[in-house]
């Protein structure tokens, strides 16, 4: 990867055959995500290092150029609805390949998530997610018990329909280098211990998606005390790719069939994806007013084929 000067305030960056700015003297700038912890540790924003000292990175190639895994996100704030949707209109949203989960017959799950990074290898920025939890790759039936301890222990498999972000590094890295379906946009997030406002703006300025909701009442974690994981499946060319995603919660809370929720639908791709999976009503809503994540490159894997 090489950099130019591209103005005072921002440096050129080459991914793979794509070029981005990113902030001068940023993270990304400095270290290329291979991070001084013990720097980082002095950031005010920043609770603790320990969860990454126990992760190794590992430099790989990749679609984007050769690079480090995995990513490291050392300040988020993450809100999460899970919602009720019809397992026929999941079906005709998914590859072949892959299974809606189902809480009930006929009855699949789907969500949509915020994230705002506030401290991170590829520095700050917002993001959203449409997306369907499917059944493990390779695994046969996933019972309801089975699927009340994965959300119980945020250990879910997914796959995604909608990934907006508002940065260049993060649209190519995701799109280009993880094979999700990223695009650029305006993106508003704020969650803190009494509110989550998320937005998602179409191009000209009028919404896509957005959430408002009361956050849940908040439960302080040790470093290391409730880590979760998120698999998602991709496509990268003809081959399947399995992306893993680690959590670790600092403060969190969950709010079961919440009331206080508004969750409302505009013009736009992330909008539409929700309303293709004939939305039923929300389930849960997740909240996490301080978490750290450690993003994955994606590795092969064998999905059956139909």
């Amino acid at each position: 990867m090489s950099s130019t000067s591209a103005s005072a305030d921002t440096v050129s960056v080459t991914l793979g055959n794509r070029t981005v700015e990113v902030p001068k003297g940023g993270l990304y700038d400095r270290y290329r995500m291979d991070p001084d912890l013990d720097a980082i540790a002095e950031d005010p924003r920043v609770s603790s290092v320990d969860f990454f000292r126990t992760l190794t990175k590992t430099r790989v190639d990749s679609p984007i150029g050769e690079t480090l895994t995995p990513n490291f996100y050392y300040r988020n704030s993450t809100a999460r609805v899970a919602f009720l949707a019809k397992s026929s209109a999941a079906r005709t949203r998914l590859p072949i390949e892959l299974d809606p989960l189902e809480v009930a017959p006929g009855i699949a799950l789907g969500f949509v998530m915020f994230f705002r990074y506030d401290v991170a290898d590829i520095d700050f920025y917002t993001e959203a997610a449409v997306g369907v939890a499917v059944r493990p790759a390779r695994h046969g039936k996933v019972g309801v018990a089975d699927l009340v301890t994965g959300m119980g222990n945020n250990h879910l498999h997914a796959y995604v329909l909608s990934l907006p972000v508002n940065t260049d590094i993060a649209q190519v890295r995701g799109h280009d280098g993880y094979g999700f379906p990223k695009w650029r946009t305006d993106i508003d997030v704020n969650i803190d211990s009494r509110r989550v406002s998320a937005q998602v703006f179409n191009g000209d300025g009028t919404n896509d998606i957005s959430l408002a909701a009361s956050t849940p009442k908040q439960k302080r974690y040790r470093s290391g005390e409730k880590v979760g994981s998120l698999t998602s499946y991709t496509k990268i060319g003809e081959n399947w790719h399995s992306t893993l995603t680690q959590t670790n919660v600092l403060s969190g809370g969950v709010s079961l069939f919440p009331r206080d929720i508004d969750l409302t639908l505009g013009s736009g791709r992330a909008s539409d994806d929700v309303r293709s999976l004939e939305f039923i009503r929300p389930m849960q809503l997740d909240v996490a007013t301080e978490s750290q994540i450690a993003l994955h490159m994606p590795a092969p894997i064998s999905v059956a084929s139909r």
